[in-house]
């Protein structure tokens, strides 16, 4: 079975470099539509979907799908950009340790 995942464009390039085939989607409706298409598929098992997208798709989609076993409909949290956070202390570490220095964040 197949993943798919639907995406904000701003977001679609990491789930790219992490390998997935990404479908860019600006609001909840084009991303419903996606979806709609997608759980109609007998290869699609998953489909992560941007939670900001998510949480736009309209409930009686999703109350629909959650009936079907298949596909499983699992939302993806966004990166939060305005704190720091712990994958960000962990990413500086490992640089510390590669390069012997310690990078300052901004």
């Amino acid at each position: 079975m197949r993943v798919r995942i639907v995406s904000r464009p701003m977001l679609a390039a990491g789930f790219e470099l992490a390998g997935l085939a990404v479908t860019r989607a600006d609001d909840g409706p084009s991303a419903a539509e996606t979806i709609k298409r997608w759980a109609v598929d007998a290869d699609v098992g998953i489909v992560f979907v941007d939670d900001a997208l998510y949480r736009a798709l309209p409930r009686d989609l999703l109350t629909r799908l959650d009936r079907q076993a298949l596909p499983v409909i699992a939302p993806v949290p966004s990166p939060q950009w305005d704190e720091r956070s712990e994958a960000e202390a962990y990413i500086l570490e490992i640089l510390r340790q590669a390069i012997g220095y310690r990078v300052r964040p901004r």
